[in-house]
This record gives structure tokens, sequence and C-alpha cells, in this order.
């Protein structure tokens, strides 16, 4: 019943310098503007920079990744690596390449058997949560299964299938990363309502927009299904 990333949103201090990252580092297209906010095409979804003020506010030090082709991906590599002290990871036999933007988000770009060279899908994101086992148990309710458990305990990954989230104990993760807090982001959901049911008793707030059912989760990320 829940599929993909629909959005993420990065809450940003100055929007124009974080406009510039996404463009000219990225080569990310812009989908729309406006005076707070700026959203970047990227797969099937956006990504959404917006100024301090708006509510839900968007995520700050969020960690988040992005797909890249295995053709490019060395490309992307060598590109970056010009500009930015980048950190490389192997999982498997995929590779992932972390940078920062200009607002301290650690961005991944991991390689997948995809076409073209442009920045795609927003795989995974990262959350911040105060209590590891209650947070696991809540969006387990909302639908994602648990995939992996950090050796340290302090993370856990869980899947919808088409997007996965780590929820972390506050802690530094693979460079340097840190979870994002009150994190603003959208995946698909076949039954928003039915979904946002099985946590009502444990949700914050949850209403009706005109995006989706917006959740707002126990440790105050901000979730739509649309």
């Amino acid at each position: 019943m829940l599929g993909g990333a629909r959005w993420l949103t990065l809450e940003v201090k100055y929007l124009d310098r974080a406009r510039s990252f996404y463009e000219s580092a990225l080569d990310l297209s812009v989908a729309s503007t406006s005076e707070n906010r700026v959203a970047f095409e990227v797969g099937n979804g956006e990504l959404r920079l917006q100024a301090p003020g708006r509510v839900p506010r968007g995520g700050l030090h969020t960690h988040y990744a992005m797909t890249v082709s295995r053709s490019s991906y060395d490309d992307w590599y060598d590109r970056l690596a010009d500009r930015f002290d980048l950190r490389e990871h192997q999982f498997g036999d995929t590779r992932s390449l972390y940078c920062y933007d200009t607002e301290g988000n650690c961005v991944e770009l991991g390689e997948r058997e995809r076409r073209g060279s442009a920045v795609g899908d927003i795989f995974e994101i990262v959350l911040e949560v105060e209590d590891l086992p209650s947070a696991v148990a809540f969006y387990e309710r909302l639908g994602f299964d648990v995939v992996d458990r950090g050796a340290n305990r302090k993370r856990v990954r869980l899947t919808t299938g088409e997007v996965d989230i780590e929820l972390w104990e506050p802690h530094l993760g693979l460079a340097d990363a840190r979870g994002g807090v009150h994190v603003d982001w959208a995946i698909a959901a076949r039954d928003p309502s039915a979904v946002s049911d099985r946590v009502a008793a444990d949700a914050l707030n949850i209403e009706e927009t005109a995006a989706g059912v917006r959740i707002r989760d126990p440790d105050g990320h901000s979730l739509t299904l649309a």
C-alpha cells in the first residue's frame, strides 16, 4: 500500500546559496519556485528547499540518498571530487559517495541499475528519533518493513519496497552524517486514510491537506501520504 518518495523538504537559511549548490553541483532541474521555496525534479519526485517560516518546516542536517546510474557513477565521483571532500562506501556490489550541501545536509549518491546520467529518485531518508524501539513500531504499523538493524543498536532500516528510511538515535553515522530533525517528506499511498488510521492513537497530529493525509510522528517528523 506504500510506494516511493514523492518529495523531501529541506529547510535552508540561505535559499539562493542552496539553490546554486543543487543546480551547479548536481545539475538538478527546477520544477517550481516561489518567494520562499524552490523545488527540483529528482526522478519521479521532488527535492524541495524552503526558507524558515512555513510549517511543516523541512528537515535540518538531513542525511538522504538519491540514485545515479552505474555507468555514470565514476563520472559523478570525479566531478564532485574537484569541489568537495568526498567520502565513499561500498555496500555489497554497489557504491555510494557522500558530500555536504551548503546547509549541512549529507547528500548521498548511490549507484543503481538505471538509464541516463542524471541524478534520480530519492531512495533513502534518515530520521533522528528519541526512542528507537517506539519509532520502529510506529513505522511498522504504517506499513514499513524492517530490513536491517545496526550492530551498534542505534539505527534500524525499514522499507516500503521503493524507498527506505533509517531511524537513528542521535549519533554520527557514515561520513559523519546525522539524522534529520523535523523532516517533511511524502510517499505514495494507495489508501492514505486507511494507512493513517493505523497510527491515529500515537501520532501527534493527522490532518487532511490538498496534497494528501499528513501525519506528524512522535518525534515531530511530518509524513504526507499522497
